[in-house]
């Protein structure tokens, strides 16, 4: 069973040449809602013999882990669900013996789904819906919804 995925379609301009000001109609993913790992817990209590409080342990560990695996510069593999890992961008330097660590100025967390999560992915189906609420700049601009 396909799972539905909510958008909306929102004007913006083309980041790659803002001087020429055309406007393209592109989706916008719109949340449902959130699941917190409360909620995720309580899922998964549904799922398996354990209680909620034993996953709510396993998965505040877990954020802990994760953690510490990416602050010392691991990939953290988490099954069919993806990985994680950290990816650095910056200033560059005319040469290796220039370069500093001063010159980075971003640590980002890169997500590389599993498959598990690749086939949830490829096997979505979408609907439209309003766009629920308009960035300041486009309402000022008159392509707010």
């Amino acid at each position: 069973m396909k799972k539905t995925v909510t958008y909306s379609v929102v004007g913006r301009v083309n980041p790659a040449d803002r001087e020429s000001g055309e406007v393209k109609y592109y989706a916008q993913s719109q949340a449902r809602g959130e699941m917190g790992i409360r909620e995720i817990s309580e899922r998964i209590q549904q799922m398996c013999t354990v209680t909620r409080a034993d996953v709510m342990a396993v998965l505040t560990a877990m954020e802990e882990i994760v953690s510490e695996g990416l602050q010392g510069g691991e990939i953290v593999r988490l099954g069919g669900l993806g990985s994680l890992q950290l990816s650095l961008s910056g200033e560059g330097a005319d040469t290796e013996e220039t370069f500093s660590d001063s010159l980075i100025e971003k640590v980002r967390v890169l997500f590389r789904p599993g498959t598990v999560m690749q086939e949830a992915i490829n096997n979505l189906a979408f609907e439209k819906v309003p766009v629920k609420y308009a960035k300041k700049d486009e309402e000022e601009d008159g392509m707010g919804a």
